[in-house]
């Protein structure tokens, strides 16, 4: 008889269901809710307020302290998570616990008026915040089957855009105060996450939090190898990403004199809008034909040539094209590495600690990227930056080449 093709194995399998695929990725967006309105709009104009003139030293020492925080709690309750995973509450307790925390600390930020207590404030959040997020990432590892992963990262894609979306939602003037705003962020994040808690009830998957079955179905090359590599490549990324995020503004402004922060905002929302569709067709065909690293791989490739691209741009027009390429790509290949990460991870008992270790690729890029870009910018202009943030790209596409082709369950 002819061998099953990747269609036909994925049709023979239990799957989970789609509405706790769509509850985890609506209490994802939640967590994305908690922290990309606060940490790129919120918290500077809380810090500006208090500090006024000093206000970029301030900024620097929070953002510094709060980096330092997601680190070390999403690894702690990552691992803390792994070591309740079997209990009743398990996983969960962790989530709803942070929920509440974080979203109390985050109400309560407005009535701060001292900068060393905001700072100290800022990292009683970042924990409390981790405490929900690092058992959230590990909980799709313990319920998402290898032959979804795919859809789970295009459903992941969204997490970034309705985060986005909330920030330019109650910035509108006149819609709240800068303290209510804080109120309304913290109200959204327990709408998204609550009901993935309280309604999810996902289908049950030994093999997956089973650390004999995972043993068995893996390839001993996946317990290292793949997994420095696949984490190495997301730090690559991450950097790059992490640059135009923070200076996509300064460089346009650069090209283009009179660019407004308005529309360097609408660019940015529009590229992370078209993302997820993008992302979900991917993460679809990749879990169709059980090629999970491949369209990572294209993902990074094309990132680096855009990131050359925009290098050499003679123009505003081009250089929104090619930055635009980059946000698209780099976006779906951050999404769906989320998800496939979890099929590579070799342990599940530790899963949640594994988790904490990748997030680093998360927080380590913003210093690195600092020193990238105040060592070079003032010498080779932002083109000099962008080509070396183009050979990182590429050094990721070549990282995810030599990881080979894996299929679901290693096979």
């Amino acid at each position: 008889m002819p061998d099953a093709t990747p269609a036909d194995r994925i049709a023979s399998q239990q799957s989970q269901s789609p509405r706790f695929l769509l509850l985890y990725a609506l209490a994802v967006a939640g967590g994305a809710i908690a922290y990309v309105p606060f940490l790129t709009i919120l918290l500077p104009v809380r810090v500006e307020a208090l500090a006024g003139d000093a206000s970029v030293d301030w900024l620097a020492y929070a953002a510094m302290a709060g980096a330092l925080a997601a680190s070390f709690a999403n690894i702690g309750f990552g691992w803390a998570s792994d070591l309740t995973r079997a209990l009743p509450w398990g996983r969960r307790g962790w989530i709803a616990t942070g929920l509440m925390v974080s979203s109390l600390l985050l109400a309560n930020m407005s009535v701060v008026t001292h900068l060393p207590v905001l700072i100290a404030m800022l990292v009683a959040w970042q924990f409390a915040l981790n405490m929900m997020l690092a058992p959230l990432a590990a909980w799709a590892g313990d319920t998402v089957p290898d032959h979804q992963k795919g859809l789970l990262g295009g459903l992941l894609a969204s997490a970034p855009a309705m985060g986005a979306l909330v920030g330019a939602l109650i910035t509108i003037p006149g819609l709240a105060s800068p303290d209510t705003r804080l109120i309304l962020v913290a109200v959204l994040v327990i709408l998204c996450v609550a009901p993935a808690l309280l309604f999810g009830k996902p289908a049950g998957f030994p093999e997956l939090v089973d650390p004999v079955a995972s043993t068995a179905v893996r390839r001993p090359s996946q317990k290292r190898g793949v997994v420095v590599r696949m984490w190495l490549a997301r730090l690559l990324v991450q950097i790059a990403e992490a640059a135009l995020f923070a200076y996509l503004y300064l460089w346009l402004r650069s090209i283009a004199p009179g660019f407004s922060d308005n529309e360097a905002a609408q660019i940015f929302f529009g590229v992370l809008l078209v993302t997820v569709p993008v992302a979900l067709w991917v993460g679809r065909w990749a879990d169709r034909v059980d090629r999970p690293i491949f369209p990572l791989t294209i993902a990074a490739g094309v990132a680096a040539a855009a990131l050359l691209s925009m290098a050499i741009a003679p123009n505003l027009v081009m250089a929104l094209a090619a930055y635009a390429v980059f946000g698209l790509s780099a976006h779906v290949f951050l999404s769906l590495h989320s998800a496939q990460t979890l099929r590579v991870l070799p342990r599940p008992e530790r899963r949640g600690r594994d988790l904490g270790l990748f997030n680093l690729t998360n927080t380590v890029p913003s210093p690195i990227m600092s020193v990238l870009t105040l060592t070079l910018v003032p010498v080779f202009g932002f083109d000099g930056l962008f080509v070396l943030l183009s050979g990182l790209a590429s050094l990721a596409c070549l990282c995810l080449l030599s990881a080979g082709r894996i299929r679901h369950h290693g096979k």
